[in-house]
């Protein structure tokens, strides 16, 4: 295994923080709102750490469990749920990061046990991880071929990594897992400034900042947006390769008026904003719809106007152009959030299907004729994408693809829908496609 290197062992306060990331997650808390929550006031090498530290685990749970599920004598499903995150948070510490002393990653869980549960709970903890300390990993008796194999390799959900050997073949599903288990990056995006004034600004007060892939955005090694200059004035926003390129795919005409359907958490959004003459951001969730606000008002350009709505009952008659970026399985989204490779079922993938061909139908009939309808979703699935539209457009003669060259060829598919693959385009998966309607 390859082990990552992070910042040393900066004390309880970082591994306390990773743990209640953990906490919240399996309570069913979205990564990224565990992190903003589970951080606190910390500097930012302890919020690297923490951060790496439940990421991590979220990562590899499968293989920290194998490691660990010997060394428990009455079996792994008698120790309980937050004593198992305490435990893989220091598994990981040993086995996946080398500038981590041995006896940090002990003696740091081993207090995390005696808070959360008393001197014999720490005991254990304490038994366990120094067994794992010297002790071979056990060899796995799985086909590294097999879709057993990478699952319990690189900790995904087995019929999922089955689906994707059918669809990507067996070399380009290892290279999708391990990259799913890569550290990701922050990437910024214009908002109010240019891309090249940010980086401007940004490397003269010492920000080391890169372009992303294909130019879309800026990476940088800071987990804090808020710590770079210009976030309060609004002038990037966060957001990921792939949906940065979801904006240029639109190709949008400007000033059009757009419906944006489902439009959190806003980047989509607020991107289409610049060229539109107003976007009409429906949310269906108040939760999420005031999040897309605070966003919009920090770094829109004022022609966003959110609302609560359900897509399915559409709060407009028409308009030039509707975007339907449908829930779905988030399964190229796995290197960012790696809590949901945990949550995802065919169930799921069944029901969502169903949900985003009633997105298409209902959505479909606001379009003005002469107009424009884009549907994307971050999935790999095809039943989430190729056969939604495939499915769509038989049924919908007065709709076809009309292409674009505003993106690169290589992200396109044969049939010139958006098509972005995380092991071969370094990024979110992503796919998008632009439906025009006849006059």
């Amino acid at each position: 295994m390859v082990k990552s290197m992070v910042p040393g062992a900066s004390g309880i306060d970082s591994r306390r923080a990773a743990l209640s990331i953990l906490v919240q997650v399996r309570a069913g808390k979205p990564f990224d709102l565990a992190l903003d929550r589970g951080m606190g006031a910390l500097g930012e090498p302890d919020r690297r750490l923490a951060h790496e530290l439940a990421a991590g685990v979220l990562r590899q749970r499968s293989v920290l469990d194998s490691h660990l599920a010997p060394l428990v004598p009455r079996g792994w499903s008698s120790v309980a749920p937050e004593l198992q995150d305490i435990l893989r948070l220091g598994a990981y510490q040993l086995t996946s990061l080398d500038r981590v002393p041995s006896h940090a990653a002990v003696d740091t869980s081993v207090e995390l046990a005696k808070e959360n549960g008393g001197a014999r709970p720490a005991a254990f903890v304490n038994a366990v991880l120094r067994r794992l300390a010297v002790s071979e990993p056990p060899a796995s008796t799985l086909a590294t071929d097999s879709a057993e194999g990478l699952a319990a390799e690189h900790s995904h959900p087995v019929w999922l990594v089955r689906r994707w050997m059918e669809q990507f073949g067996l070399g380009s599903t290892e290279r999708l897992v391990r990259w799913n288990n890569t550290r990701s990056r922050l990437v910024l995006q214009a908002a109010r400034q240019d891309l090249e004034s940010l980086a401007e600004r940004w490397r003269a007060a010492s920000i080391e900042v890169e372009a992303a892939p294909y130019g879309a955005g800026l990476v940088t090694n800071l987990t804090r947006p808020a710590d770079l200059p210009g976030f309060a004035a609004g002038d990037f926003i966060v957001q990921d390769p792939a949906q940065a390129l979801l904006g240029r795919f639109a190709d949008l005409t400007p000033g059009t008026v757009v419906y944006d359907a489902c439009a959190a958490p806003g980047g989509k959004c607020i991107a289409l904003g610049r060229q539109a003459k107003i976007v009409v951001a429906g949310e269906v969730s108040p939760t999420r719809a005031r999040r897309l606000a605070e966003n919009v008002l920090r770094a829109g350009s004022g022609r966003e106007q959110v609302i609560v709505a359900d897509a399915r009952q559409p709060p407009i008659r028409q308009a030039e152009v509707v975007v339907v970026d449908a829930p779905c399985l988030g399964t190229g989204t796995f290197a960012r959030h790696p809590d949901a490779r945990w949550r995802v079922t065919p169930e799921a993938l069944r029901s969502l299907a169903r949900l985003q061909s009633e997105l298409l139908e209902r959505t479909a009939a606001l379009v003005e004729p002469g107009g424009l309808l884009i549907y994307s979703t971050c999935s790999l699935e095809p039943e989430e994408n190729r056969a939604q539209i495939q499915r769509f457009l038989a049924g919908h003669p007065d709709f076809h693809r009309e292409p674009t060259d505003a993106v690169p060829p290589e992200l396109l598919s044969p049939e010139g829908d958006l098509k972005i693959l995380p092991h071969q385009h370094g990024m979110d998966g992503a796919f998008a496609a632009r439906l025009r309607r006849s006059p």
